[in-house]
């Protein structure tokens, strides 16, 4: 059988451009949700805009496990940015994902028990190759192997990832923790009590729900984020910032069908890695 990948974005731009790389490609309507699916590279492709928070990407996501069988979620996005070593345009690969404003003990009274929560370890590594396969470097780096990281990302054909043109900074990647809360962060000390909270890399609305719905049914998961800002602004101000939301849509789905290619690739139902 067609093993089954759900893809979720958190912006409609990220779907429509998947829609267009797809062979086969239908829309449908249901749960509130469009829905494009299509084949690739060896898998079946569903995928959605679950909107924000929370309760709509965990429907979305339950929705998209129980009626096409998905094997595999993937969820990207943009997020607020804790960690000084990060700057906007730079990702997070969500290796652990903390709630935010949830009692987590009471929550781990009910399957999968469970109070953090963390994409698949083998996503996280196809992650990251794919990461520097583009010419990211990891943001943790420091001293010669910092300076080595650069310098391969220099041979990387993928110069427009880099911070401003091909002779600027590459940009980072960190394998780190997100948190997840139903509140847009902004400011000083909301930021400071996320931080002190959960020790996250960067705070967002989803995340953490879909890696824990993708547990309760026990399926793989990615999450992955772009730092739009460092929770130092308004939400209507970031939507009419110079961080181009139109760009990171089509960079996040780019990442993300790459990130299917080589692991259809290394499952041999594709050549292409």
């Amino acid at each position: 059988m067609t093993p089954t990948i759900a893809i979720i974005g958190a912006l409609e731009k990220e779907v429509r451009q998947i829609y267009t790389e797809v062979d086969n490609g239908t829309v449908t309507e249901e749960a509130g949700l469009k829905i494009v699916g299509g084949a690739y590279h060896g898998f079946n492709l569903v995928a959605t805009t679950a909107g924000m928070g929370t309760v709509n990407v965990a429907a979305a996501t339950q929705h998209l496990i129980s009626v096409y069988g998905a094997n595999a979620v993937i969820f990207s996005g943009i997020a607020g940015g804790l960690n000084p070593a990060l700057h906007i345009g730079d990702i997070v690969v969500g290796e652990r994902l903390r709630y935010l404003d949830t009692d987590t003990a009471l929550i781990a009274e009910s399957a999968p028990a469970l109070e953090e929560f963390a994409s698949t370890g083998y996503l996280v590594d196809v992650a990251e190759e794919t990461l520097k396969a583009w010419g990211f470097v990891a943001a943790d780096l420091a001293g010669d192997a910092l300076a080595e990281a650069v310098e391969a990302a220099g041979t990387s054909p993928f110069a427009r990832f880099r911070r401003a043109g091909e002779t600027a900074d590459p940009r980072r990647y960190l394998r780190g923790t997100i948190a997840t809360g139903d509140r847009f962060c902004t400011g000083a000390e909301m930021r400071a009590e996320v931080i002190a909270a959960t020790q996250a890399d960067c705070v967002e609305m989803e995340g953490a729900a879909v890696a824990h719905i993708a547990a309760k049914n026990g399926v793989d998961c990615l999450v992955l984020r772009a730092i739009s800002d460092n929770c130092d602004e308004a939400y209507d101000a970031l939507c009419e910032r110079e961080f181009d939301l139109d760009e990171y849509a089509r960079t996040a789905s780019s990442l993300t069908l790459a990130i299917v290619r080589r692991v259809a690739a290394k499952l041999g139902l594709s050549r292409e890695g």
